[in-house]
């Protein structure tokens, strides 16, 4: 029995499962590469399944180690860049214009972004491969600022690499077992998104308290003013 027979005598084969087994009978190698490169342009699709998953079909001798690590940094690759470029479609001044439009955002929040973007950048895409959520998503930023291609290139590729050789290892390493990391990133993911939604809860709470206080000071600056033209001049 093949390695994705086995998948397939012990999970459904219906939704995201079926399909990426289903590009890897066909496409081998090039297929995870594939399927990699799409989930990072619908994150829907979920790297934690899709590694392991490579990892547990190179165990099982129907596509390389090797391959399967070449050929998903490959696919992480070319996501990242087609993200890259939509970022830079998009521009800096759409970006900041789009901003401008948002509730509670002051195009100081973006200028204070870009410049740290500038300073951190290379670590930014560097470190961003490996957080989940954020793993697709850094790669805009990356296009609006114009990173030289040549070093978004290297610090996606390093990153990715890290990524996923660990979770390809993984899927290697456990074999039938392979959907455990699929469960574990899947929690960690979950910890991302509740972090991200913690902080934009904080920075609406700070953003209103400070127009709230803003507005205290301008009527209490206001009706001084008004006490002072009353009082009769000497």
């Amino acid at each position: 029995m093949s390695a994705l027979n086995l998948v397939a005598s012990s999970r459904p084969t219906d939704g995201v499962v079926g399909w990426v087994i289903g590009l890897m009978e066909t496409l081998g190698g090039p297929g995870a590469g594939l399927a990699v490169a799409l989930e990072n342009l619908f994150p829907p699709i979920p790297s934690e399944l899709i590694l392991p998953l490579a990892g547990f079909t190179a165990s099982q001798g129907r596509l390389s180690l090797v391959g399967a690590l070449l050929w998903t940094t490959l696919g992480s690759l070319l996501g990242a860049v087609v993200l890259y470029y939509i970022g830079a479609l998009v521009g800096r001044d759409r970006t900041r214009a789009l901003a401008a439009k948002l509730p509670l955002v002051k195009l100081s929040d973006i200028d204070r972004t870009e410049a740290w973007f500038l300073r951190h950048g290379r670590k930014t895409v560097f470190f961003g491969r490996m957080v989940p959520i954020f793993r697709s998503m850094i790669s805009i930023p990356a296009g609006v600022e114009r990173m030289p291609m040549a070093m978004f290139l290297l610090f996606t590729a390093l990153g990715s690499a890290i990524w996923n050789t660990t979770l390809v290892m993984a899927g290697y390493l456990l074999g039938e077992n392979w959907s455990i990391v699929e469960t574990y990133v899947g929690v960690l993911s979950k910890v991302v998104v509740a972090a991200v939604v913690l902080a934009v809860v904080v920075f609406i709470v700070v953003r209103l308290r400070g127009r709230r206080r803003g507005g205290n000071r301008g009527r209490r600056s206001s009706s001084g003013r008004r006490r002072l033209e009353d009082e009769p001049g000497e």
